[in-house]
């Protein structure tokens, strides 16, 4: 039972992520659901909310550490360089969220 709890929580977080966590370039916002990306996202990020220490420094570096191919592979930028900061907060705020809901 706690692991469809678990499964639900975590497919419920990653979908918040990505209809409201964008990455920007040249002014194109490309949500993480539409990257792909959201998924990692939240599987990375769940056991700061289990163990109850979300804070912005441990989201950045969470983020610092997926990386992002861009020019079909040929280069590769930390997610942390491509989300705009109004994004990095949007994301600290939903994972507040879940903390206080578990």
């Amino acid at each position: 039972m706690a692991k469809t709890n678990t499964t639900e929580l975590l497919e419920a977080l990653a979908s918040e992520i990505g209809e409201t966590v964008y990455i920007d370039v040249a002014k194109w916002h490309l949500y993480l659901s539409n990257a792909k990306l959201h998924t990692i996202v939240a599987e990375q990020l769940y056991p700061l909310i289990t163990s109850k220490t979300v804070n912005e420094d441990k989201v950045i570096q969470v983020l610092e550490s997926i990386p992002v191919k861009i020019g079909g592979g040929r280069k590769e930028l930390a997610l942390i360089d491509l989300l705009p900061l109004q994004c990095q907060v949007a994301l600290v705020d939903i994972l507040e969220k879940y903390q206080r809901e578990i």
